[in-house]
């Protein structure tokens, strides 16, 4: 009991530090970890990415909930919490399966970072990855299917290319899929459709321009042929009556004049 009583006064203060330093622990875990999803948030998942990119496997993901909007407008906010947590967790266990992890951006939108082996099929992948995430849930007394688009940026398309040049390709990707209505897209591809539709939009700007270049110049032509009748008509309707009869008269008289000295010039000679 005296040994016990001794050692408090040494012991107290290292305690303390031990419980002060375990709240600082929390504290920063919880400021590092989305409260909903209990994934990882932006800053957190960047310091971790940005050298997990280095790998020669690496892929990077990014997804958006379709209509999540409508579902919380209809449904709640209460029952689009419970879609965004169940989808973070569907999210956060395929990405460890495959050695990687997950990341709650903000609102609807998610990230991750996994490893994809070179003979890994990219659609199975993700056509896997959309299906488990559209599982349906229940979400308060109504059963919802959250559905995603997903864009998808692996390392070895992009050689060398940084984290933030990887996300932008990712992210670029994911609204393509949301355009055209597809589960996911992988960065950099397009479909033979869209290049057949982008080579006739081309093509169309190009007859248009064409074709306005060349009402432009005959509407010029015919601007600049009006135009110059329009000047000898207004010169002609303006012009003093004494003027040309003075002008006449001169080059009469003139003409006269040249007339009257030809023959002395010929007697002279």
């Amino acid at each position: 009991m005296n040994l016990i009583l001794q050692a408090l006064p040494v012991a107290a203060p290292t305690l303390g530090w031990a419980a002060h330093a375990l709240y600082l622990v929390r504290r920063l875990r919880t400021a590092r970890t989305d409260r909903l999803t209990g994934l990882m948030r932006r800053e957190e998942f960047s310091a971790r990415a940005v050298r997990a990119v280095r790998h020669p496997h690496a892929a990077v993901l990014l997804l958006d909930l379709n209509g999540f909007k409508q579902i919380n407008d209809t449904h709640g906010h209460e029952a689009g919490d419970r879609v965004i947590a169940a989808v973070g967790r569907r999210l956060a266990t395929w990405a460890r399966e495959r050695g990687g992890f997950a990341a709650r951006l903000g609102g609807d939108e998610f990230t991750a970072l996994v490893r994809l082996a070179p003979d890994a099929d990219p659609d199975a992948e993700m056509t896997y990855l959309s299906a488990r995430l559209s599982v349906p849930l229940d979400a308060g007394g109504v059963t919802l299917r959250p559905r995603a688009s997903i864009g998808l940026c692996r390392t070895s398309s992009m050689p060398g290319a940084g984290l933030s040049d990887l996300l932008r390709a990712a992210d670029e990707a994911m609204y393509a899929a949301k355009r055209s209505g597809d589960a996911w897209r992988p960065a950099g591809r397009t479909t033979a459709g869209e290049e057949v539709r982008a080579g006739v939009r081309t093509e169309a700007r190009a007859d248009v321009r064409a074709d306005v270049r060349a009402e432009v110049r005959a509407d010029v032509r015919s601007d600049v042929r009006a135009g110059v009748r329009r000047d000898a008509a207004v010169r002609r309707a303006g012009r003093p009556t004494r003027r040309p009869t003075r002008r006449a008269g001169l080059a009469a008289q003139s003409a006269a004049h040249l007339t009257l000295l030809q023959p002395a010039r010929r007697r002279a000679s």
